[in-house]
């Protein structure tokens, strides 16, 4: 039994962000986002598709509060977009956009469901990625002055409150690797885009602490892949370490260590100068936190580029190493990730480890694509979720670390960023043409895995 590892207080939820699964992206003075303008490019998105029609959310947001509450989760982890609140990126918000989510958290509180919201979830304000977006010291104020105004307007009925999600392929895969939007392929400017998204961030906590309530909670969200090396070899290795340097420890040296880890200037001499970093600024980063959001899906298997082994003056953000098939007893996803519970044991227990600072944690992301099964009545029986749930659940309860909840990915099935509307995440499977929501065989377990964690009695 789990009850022994878990608090009187765990909270189970379930996770979506914004342009996963609004869509509605010119409704009611919304404005585009990078991910409307990059899906918008030939190419870019797996089938030709965008952010239209997604799970249509925003129309059919009251049915899905009534999933959630159906599903008997108490915590609901969304994100608010940002070019629906702000569509210029500043200025006065946008009073629609506002009520859209005002409605939102009232029917989440109406079930008891404590609203987890996120501010950032990917979806940059176009006008301010013609900007120069998160390459600029600029976007950080600009975030923060939103995440203020976000907070003035929804702080009565939310207490917790999340600046950042992944700002790992924010930066990396979006400025240095072109596969996310904006798109571009930069040494320099993705790593001052990952520098500037925790400068908005620290700025963000900093100024939203300045008229916080007493219940308010302030956190960020990591995604946490530990790396290995693909085989014993020095070059595999050396490759591993830059990879979680990258990866990982860009972004956690400065939020609890107040640093910078020194093998990122070692890694990228020579592509950058590391001129965006200010004085002062490691102070403003490294804000004291209520909660650390961590998302896991899979571990990293990688190897060596070989030109970037032996001219480091060549390597790029996109060949520190390569990712690599994982061993063939490794089970694997729909999409291919491999299937390893002990690495989100593995995850935080490095964490605790490496930040004796470290702020209490939440699973804020888990979950798996499986190709669907229809069983003998139609119904979607993804007997493959239910075990990859079951497993990674106990393995970050049994981790021993101060773990305080655990969100599913995802409710419902989503736009998938680049890959389009191909994977599967959700709980509830959505028909796309019709927009109807079928629950899975997985939400009537997770339904049954939650009331059976409530009702053990805690040892």
């Amino acid at each position: 039994m789990l009850s022994d590892a878990i608090r009187p207080d765990f909270r189970w939820g379930v996770a979506t962000s914004a342009f996963q699964i609004e869509g509605a992206t010119r409704a009611d003075g919304r404005g585009p986002s990078i991910w409307d303008t990059f899906a918008s490019r030939p190419g870019t998105i797996a089938g030709g598709d965008t952010g239209e029609p997604a799970a249509d959310h925003y129309h059919r947001w009251a049915e899905d509060v009534d999933l959630l509450a159906g599903l008997g989760v108490d915590a609901y982890r969304f994100s608010v977009a940002w070019p629906r609140i702000q569509p210029e990126g500043r200025g006065r918000a946008n009073q629609r956009g506002l009520d859209f989510y005002r409605r939102l958290i009232d029917r989440l509180r109406a079930h008891g469901i404590e609203p987890f919201l996120t501010l950032y979830h990917w979806d940059l304000p176009q006008p301010l990625e013609d900007r120069g977006g998160w390459r600029v010291r600029d976007t950080a104020h600009r975030f923060a002055e939103y995440a203020a105004l976000v907070h003035a307007e929804l702080g009565a009925a939310v207490d917790f409150w999340t600046t950042l999600n992944e700002p790992y392929p924010c930066a990396i895969a979006g400025y240095g690797q072109g596969r996310h939007a904006p798109g571009a392929r930069e040494g320099h400017g993705a790593l001052a885009a990952a520098h500037h998204l925790l400068l908005g961030h620290g700025l963000a906590v900093r100024t939203m602490r300045e008229s916080a309530r007493p219940t308010h909670r302030f956190g960020i969200v990591l995604n946490q892949s530990p790396v290995v090396p693909a085989t014993p070899a020095d070059a595999d290795r050396a490759a591993a370490r830059r990879q979680d340097t990258v990866l990982r420890t860009q972004f956690t040296d400065p939020l609890f260590a107040q640093r910078y880890p020194a093998e990122l200037e070692r890694i990228f001499h020579g592509v950058s100068d590391f001129s965006f970093r200010h004085d002062g600024d490691l102070s403003v980063i490294a804000q004291p936190l209520h909660f650390l959001g961590v998302n896991y899906y899979y571990r990293l298997h990688v190897a060596a580029a070989p030109h970037a082994e032996h001219d480091p003056r060549r390597r790029t953000i996109a060949d520190i190493g390569v990712e690599t098939t994982p061993p063939h007893d490794i089970p694997r996803t729909g999409m291919g990730w491999p299937v390893e519970p002990h690495g989100l044991t593995g995850a935080l227990l490095t964490l605790r480890h490496e930040y004796p600072n470290l702020p209490p944690v939440y699973v804020t992301e888990n979950g798996c694509v499986y190709p669907d099964t229809l069983g003998p009545a139609g119904e979607f029986d993804d007997q493959d979720r239910i075990t990859f749930l079951h497993s990674h659940i106990e393995a970050a309860v049994r981790a021993g670390v101060d773990l305080r909840g655990y969100f599913c990915w995802s409710l419902l099935d989503n736009f998938e960023w680049a890959h389009g509307y191909g994977p599967r995440f959700g709980l509830v499977h959505v028909d796309y043409v019709t927009q109807r929501r079928t629950p899975r065989a997985s939400y009537h377990w997770y339904r049954d895995h939650i009331r059976r964690a409530r009702s053990a009695p805690a040892i």
